[in-house]
């Protein structure tokens, strides 16, 4: 099994423990962590600065295209960053873990 992390930012906490939820319940995600950031981008030729949550989501390679349909289906922005980042090295018992707890 190949581990990966799975990046997206909301708006709202609330919005980001919704998509959290939903991941870790339907066994996509075998942890999601949230945490405070600030973000600074160009969006449409202007500057922005936002407060955001910043999850990262971890799962099976093999999870990512549900993973990133279900955070379209979900999320409140009309571009959502999602990303997928390779876990290059990890303990055997943590890759056991997100195995263990994913589909």
């Amino acid at each position: 099994m190949k581990a990966i992390i799975v990046q997206t930012t909301c708006s709202s906490k609330e919005e980001a423990k919704n998509i959290a939820k939903v991941l870790i319940e339907e066994k996509l995600a075998a942890c999601v962590q949230l945490s405070e950031i600030e973000s600074f981008y160009n969006w449409k030729e202007e500057f922005c600065c936002d407060n955001e949550t910043l999850l990262n989501i971890k799962t099976r390679k093999d999870n990512f295209e549900k993973i990133k349909s279900k955070i379209l289906e979900l999320h409140s922005y009309d571009l959502p960053e999602i990303i997928q980042l390779d876990i290059a090295n990890a303990s055997e018992e943590y890759l056991k873990f997100i195995g263990d707890n994913t589909i």
